[in-house]
């Protein structure tokens, strides 16, 4: 598999963003605003580092930046088994699950590269 771009990583991270913003919101217990609180600033800090890059570097294939975001999978897996507990609106959670799977995807392969 290629790695994909730091335009489509920087995609991804932004949907994702979007899709646990409105779950946060959603949220019914401090305990689930809390779980996402947590993995929103950590891909918060990501995206912070990538916008610095110049728009000409964004073809380049993705490296992670920060070191929460190598953190956050056991997070992202944990909210996975716990998704229709934690993400209330059913458009919410199917929105979730299709974008979950391909930033998943790209922080393990970026494991799998180290």
């Amino acid at each position: 598999m290629t790695a994909p771009s730091v335009a489509d990583t920087l995609r991804e991270y932004l949907s994702l963003l979007e899709l646990l913003d409105d779950a946060y919101w959603e949220a019914s217990t401090i305990q689930h605003k809390d779980l996402l609180y947590d993995i929103i600033s950590i891909f918060h800090q990501e995206v912070s580092e990538l916008n610095k890059l110049s728009v000409m570097d964004h073809h380049y294939p993705y490296e992670v930046i920060t070191e929460g975001i190598r953190r956050v999978i056991p997070k992202l897996h944990q909210l996975e088994e716990r998704q229709d507990e934690v993400i209330q609106r059913t458009q919410t959670v199917t929105d979730f699950k299709e974008v979950q799977s391909s930033v998943l995807a790209i922080l393990e392969a970026q494991l799998d590269d180290v």
